[in-house]
């Protein structure tokens, strides 16, 4: 196979997938009467999938992308997957012509549509403005302060391939491949990094092949049958946004718990009414350390791809990727933490009320007949 083959236009298809955290929960039914949004029905089992394989099951709204316009789209769709525990996936993809080492620059092509978007970035940013919006009042715990989360993933997929062989012209265009996996420009990455990247690729037929790295990955499969694939690597996004997302309110929970505590414990003139609000925000924390529990435990169970299987060994090498393992552990620290907050006021409020019992007892049972002693005696 000549270089000359290998530079010239492939049939490609690109894939991005924007996931979002955009609240606690959504109420999918009551979302599903805001929109016109539909229950997922999965992907076929193939490969070795095993037939117990469960994900969650989204609402899916397809977007409207009549009036996107760009010159070098051969196919332009776009659709919104939106979960009960308030993750948001936007799926755009398009098939366009283009040689190997163009690909980068194909991923955010120009475009035009009624939104006024002119890239396809933009029209992701204004989808999700407008999906959100629609489907506010079913989302609870919404932050409207703009601070959600995101995560971005983009899946090159290759419809065609030189010689037939994946491995080959893969291994023939490692420094381009590598640069992209990486979002560099070819040339600059160091041969033991391009190793690095390239050295755990997945093929199930002798004529597919597909290597991930943390924000891409590129998929070369002539039958077009990867979209179990794309529903893969979403999921490994879905829960490190998830995971992502619940770190950083219990950050903001801890933080909210020093202060008060500091507050309460710390500064002069403490009183009662301070007290009382206290405990009424550790109640209230309490519930919410309960929930997080709750959406820790829900992320587990529906995140057990587990098993030596073509799909589960891609999503642990996701995983491994982007280090969702480390984030749990963080996450769990957190809410133990938080646990042992909860434990010292507790035991600090005990041993309070039981000062408070006996300086009552000192006075009921000394105090009180020692000044009546005194009195009779000083009566007679």
């Amino acid at each position: 196979m000549s270089r000359q083959d290998d530079d010239r236009e492939l049939s490609v298809e690109i894939v991005h997938l924007y996931v979002y955290d955009i609240g606690r929960s959504v109420d999918l039914k009551k979302a599903a009467s805001l929109i016109p949004a539909y229950p997922d029905i999965g992907f076929g089992k193939r490969r070795d999938t095993p037939a117990s394989l469960t994900l969650p099951k989204p609402l899916i709204l397809t977007l409207n992308t009549d009036e996107c316009d760009a010159a070098c789209f051969e196919k332009f769709s776009a659709h919104a997957k939106i979960y009960d525990d308030g993750a948001l996936t936007l799926v755009i993809r398009f098939r366009t012509k283009s040689r190997f080492a163009d690909l980068a620059s194909k991923s955010n092509l120009m475009l035009r549509d009624l939104t006024g978007s002119q890239t396809i970035e933009q029209f992701a940013e204004s989808s999700f403005r407008m999906v959100v919006e629609a489907i506010m009042p079913s989302v609870t715990g919404y932050s409207s302060d703009g601070s959600s989360q995101m995560e971005t993933y983009t899946a090159f997929c290759i419809l065609e391939c030189p010689g037939g062989d994946p491995d080959a012209f893969l291994a023939r265009n490692k420094d381009m491949a590598a640069a992209l996996l990486a979002g560099e420009e070819p040339g600059v990455l160091h041969e033991t990094q391009v190793d690095q990247i390239l050295n755990k690729p997945f093929s199930y037929r002798k004529d597919d092949i597909a290597i991930f790295d943390m924000d891409r990955c590129i998929i070369v499969d002539p039958s077009r049958d990867y979209e179990d694939v794309l529903v893969i690597a979403e999921h490994a996004n879905y829960r490190l946004i998830e995971l992502r997302a619940l770190d950083t309110l219990l950050d903001k929970w801890l933080e909210e718990a020093e202060r008060d505590i500091r507050k309460m414990y710390l500064s002069e003139g403490k009183t009662r009414k301070a007290t009382r609000a206290l405990k009424h925000k550790t109640g209230r924390l309490q519930t919410l350390r309960v929930d997080a529990l709750f959406t820790l435990e829900n992320l587990d169970n529906s995140s057990k791809i587990i098993g030596d299987y073509f799909l589960g060994q891609i999503y642990q090498r996701l995983c491994s990727i982007f280090n969702t393992e480390e984030w749990k552990v963080s996450v769990e620290r957190r809410l133990s933490a938080l646990q042992d907050v909860y434990e010292v006021l507790k035991n600090d409020s005990g041993e309070r009320r039981m000062l408070t019992l006996e300086v009552v007892f000192i006075i009921v049972c000394i105090v009180l007949p020692v000044i009546q002693i005194i009195q009779v005696m000083m009566a007679g």
